[in-house]
């Protein structure tokens, strides 16, 4: 489906250009009016003046060309019948026009190169991003996997919010984080996350050892760069696990990051870690032992992962977006309809303005049969909750 608020935003910005495309005729229109209201002495020339200016900045060279044409034509029949002679005063107004079409052409002509080198650049950032963090499957061992990116900006391209999500031989596994900074430098960091997950959930037995792994490469990366801000890199993260052994458990190690949801029969349950835990990247101020916070994922459950992006949107009177809150009571088919609900509900209640990106992961549990035969094997006994 659609992203709600992308939609809104296209249609607005078509709305905007319906409104604007009148805007270089409407001057024309009204000073011709204006002259021929006020008495012959005063000519309202800015008015005329304006309407290429308007139109270089919106409209293709050939028709702020037209725009300049007409400007002056008018302006000249007008100044003609206002006075008895083309005199001197009279042809110093029609040169400074000339001259500001001029303008308006130069002005037309950088506006197009502009766009066209922001766009390329905004293409180069797509593809960066793309790059280090492209869209999950849709399916991993029967379990639907649902991504968005949703940038505060309706321009930005690049971020350092982050996710990924693998199938390995250790069960599916997964990260959503949040990366210090922003622009070039974010991005370089959410590829030695990311790169360090897919190889470290490979390898690594337990959920507490791929921690270990990215700690580990985030600390590099600090002294790599060298210099304050190097060292000071750090990333919130939620790494989470349903195992092989049992499709209907979840393990979540939380370092620092909003704690994951899991969304059933309309009831919504955080699976908050059992001890607080510092981000990844962070030294030299104690080490705390990771432990796994454990869940039970029921057939048919939803489990939301979301950066701060989420729970620190405001509504128009500064309260913060409380998703256990706001999704209780709804019902969601399936992870693609979860995720975009929850777009849609954050759009309604910022009223479409949001100060930070937002990254939603949502995984999708399968039901009783195809959970059985994903696992493999029967599920392991247990009282988690």
């Amino acid at each position: 489906m659609a992203d709600p608020v992308a939609g809104a935003a296209a249609r607005g910005s078509l709305r905007t250009r319906r409104y604007t495309r009148w805007l270089p005729a409407g001057l024309i229109a009204t000073g011709t009016l204006v002259d021929l209201l006020v008495p012959p002495d005063y000519v309202p020339g800015a008015l005329f003046a304006a309407a290429p200016l308007a139109a270089a900045p919106l409209m293709s060279l050939w028709v702020t060309v037209g725009y300049g044409v007409l400007s002056t034509v008018v302006l000249t029949l007008l100044l003609l019948l206002n006075g008895p002679a083309f005199g001197g005063e009279t042809a110093l107004l029609v040169l400074d026009m000339c001259a500001i079409v001029l303008l308006s052409l130069g002005l037309s002509v950088f506006v197009r190169r502009t766009g066209r080198r922001l766009a390329s650049v905004r293409d180069v950032a797509e593809a960066a991003q793309l790059a280090v963090l492209p869209m999950p499957p849709a399916r991993i061992r029967g379990f639907e996997i649902a991504a968005r990116y949703a940038a505060a900006e309706s321009d930005a391209r690049i971020g350092g919010d982050l996710y990924a999500v693998q199938d390995t031989p250790h069960g599916v596994r997964l990260i959503i984080g949040d990366v210090r900074g922003k622009g070039l430098d974010s991005v370089a960091s959410v590829a030695v996350v990311i790169g360090a997950f897919r190889e470290s959930a490979e390898e690594e037995s337990t959920l507490e050892g791929v921690c270990a792994r990215l700690d580990r490469a985030l600390q590099r990366e600090g002294e790599r760069r060298l210099g304050a801000e190097g060292l000071e890199e750090f990333t919130t993260a939620v790494v989470a696990e349903v195992p092989v052994s049992d499709p209907n458990l979840v393990r979540v190690v939380n370092r620092g990051h909003p704690a994951p949801l899991v969304l059933v029969d309309g009831e919504v349950r955080e699976v908050d870690p059992p001890d607080a835990a510092l981000p990844l990247g962070i030294r030299g101020v104690g080490h705390w032992p990771d432990r796994a916070a454990l869940a039970r994922l029921p057939p048919g459950a939803q489990l939301l992962f979301y950066t701060d992006g989420l729970s620190e949107s405001r509504d128009s009177e500064g309260r913060f977006y409380d998703p256990v809150e706001r999704l209780a009571g709804k019902h969601f088919r399936g992870s693609q309809e979860a995720l975009d609900a929850v777009v849609a509900d954050v759009a309604a209640y910022t009223g479409g303005r949001t100060a930070d990106d937002m990254a939603l992961l949502a995984l999708g549990a399968p039901d009783s049969g195809r959970a059985a035969a994903c696992a493999g094997r029967a599920p392991m006994p247990g009282g988690v909750p």
